[in-house]
């Protein structure tokens, strides 16, 4: 049996599977696309965690988890005559076929960033009225930033050297230090946003995902944090009663590890 062979053999059983629950399971029978929403959400998350802590036993049962939300919504769908996994892959298909001429078609290109630029003019012609329609609302505000400035740089709305980035953010805590002395609450708030938007775009310049970064100091500090809490308690000491000096010598400690 060749490898595609066994793929597709492995994609039938979980299709099939999938129709059983559906016919069988009173949870799975009550389902609706709504319902599963916030759980397919969750299960990116989860995906996301196990990518970030290169965990590859994990992202493949992650993986599983995401397809079978994919193969759900699908069956759904084809409950109602809407559309089912054929037409879902199909679909993909043909937008992959259409977004890549450079593969399908006679178009050429020199790097990567001709193919980005390709993408978005592509995505205009096949209707869209802006190049920011495809970026979800329902983003964190993060990976919105990210996004929302990937899509304009598609389109040549970009700075051109690093250090025009990096003045830019200089200029942003400016103005944001004038409003802190100001004491304006809401125009702090403005200002505070134009800096983080700025920091992503800056991240951008140096190849750095803002949301890994920040999730890579998140789990930093939770270990650390977590080391501290196990030295108290081996000390019987709770934190509220410890000093910052006596604290600082555990974080100082944690960090060697």
């Amino acid at each position: 049996m060749s490898n595609k062979t066994a793929q597709l053999k492995a994609f039938e059983r979980l299709l099939t599977i999938m129709d059983e629950l559906r016919e069988q399971c009173p949870w799975d029978k009550k389902q609706t696309m709504e319902s599963l929403r916030h759980l397919t959400i969750e299960e990116v998350y989860e995906l996301g965690d196990a990518i970030l802590d290169n965990d590859l036993e994990e992202i493949k049962k992650e993986l599983g988890d995401v397809l079978l939300h994919i193969v759900f919504y699908s069956k759904i769908g084809s409950e109602t005559n809407d559309f089912d996994i054929a037409d879902v892959c199909h679909s993909i298909c043909d937008k992959l076929i259409a977004r890549h001429p450079h593969i399908y078609g006679d178009v050429k290109v020199e790097n990567e960033e001709d193919v980005k630029r390709n993408w978005e003019q592509l995505k205009l012609k096949e209707g869209k009225k802006s190049v920011l329609e495809g970026v979800p609302k329902s983003l964190p505000s993060m990976v919105k930033a990210s996004r929302i400035q990937d899509k304009v740089a598609g389109v040549g709305f970009d700075w051109e050297k690093p250090e025009q980035v990096f003045e830019k953010v200089e200029e942003e805590l400016a103005e944001l230090k004038v409003e802190i002395a100001n004491g304006d609450q809401d125009a702090i708030e403005s200002e505070f946003g134009d800096v983080l938007f700025s920091m992503i775009n800056y991240a951008r310049f140096l190849k750095v995902n803002p949301e890994n970064a920040l999730e890579r100091t998140n789990k930093k500090f939770i270990k650390r944090f977590q080391y501290l809490e196990g030295k108290a308690k081996e000390l019987d000491k709770p934190l509220k009663d410890m000093t910052l000096t006596e604290m600082d010598v555990f974080w100082e400690e944690a960090k060697l590890l």
